[in-house]
């Protein structure tokens, strides 16, 4: 058998043996065997819909989300902007076999957790405790000339303040871990119309945790 065409998420694939290829979310751990018994063709038999018998079972490589894709929407004249960000979760397989006849794979699992074993054990023992050393130390560098006020950012003053309490953000260090999905949730739900990457609120709140002035204070000196 050369290849199979299967069905998963939705959408129809075009496999062989080996290939590997991202579908839908697949709730299995990585290094397990995963089946799809929705197969369409195999080879030069066609299904109606489905091939009897036939199943083709692949190795759950990761699952992780892909890159943020940005939907904007605006309606000219109307002062409608909307911004939001997306990432699809996807789970990337490893074709191993192609089975028909009602066969079962035979191609198990249990190899992949033998080696996540021997990986687990050759771990040096003292990386948890260097990271967990470094951890004190970045946290309390910023903290002989650091305020945190959210007001100290260029362009936010009491109004956005409430705006910005009533959505749980009271603290600078809370915007600088901002994410692309939390400006774009901010920016849409207080309509800020992309102030926060206009004013670049993530770099200056950062700048002001490392203990630098406030922008509009440097540009005045």
């Amino acid at each position: 058998m050369t290849f199979a065409v299967i069905k998963t998420g939705g959408k129809q694939y075009k496999v062989a043996a080996n290939d590997v290829l991202k579908v839908e979310k697949i709730d299995a751990e990585p290094g397990s065997i995963v089946t799809f018994e929705e197969v369409l063709m195999v080879g030069d038999t066609v299904g109606a819909p489905l091939v009897d018998g036939a199943l083709v079972a692949a190795e759950l490589v990761e699952t992780k989300k892909q890159k943020t894709v940005i939907i904007f929407k605006k309606n000219r004249r109307h002062n409608y902007r909307r911004r939001n960000g997306h990432r699809q979760l996807l789970s990337t397989v490893r074709i191993t076999e192609i089975l028909t006849g009602g066969k079962k794979p035979t191609i198990k699992a249990a190899a992949k957790a033998e080696k996540t074993e021997t990986v687990a054990e050759a771990k040096p023992a003292k990386a948890p405790a260097k990271k967990a050393e470094a951890k004190p130390a970045e946290a309390a560098a910023p903290a002989a000339e650091f305020k945190d006020d959210v007001k100290l950012i260029g362009g936010v003053g009491p109004a956005l303040e409430k705006k910005l309490a009533a959505a749980g953000v009271t603290s600078l260090t809370q915007i600088a871990a901002w994410t692309d999905e939390d400006v774009a949730k901010f920016d849409a739900e207080l309509n800020f119309k992309g102030r926060i990457e206009r004013e670049d609120w993530i770099g200056q709140a950062k700048d002001l945790i490392a203990g630098k002035p406030p922008r509009a204070k440097a540009d005045k000196e």
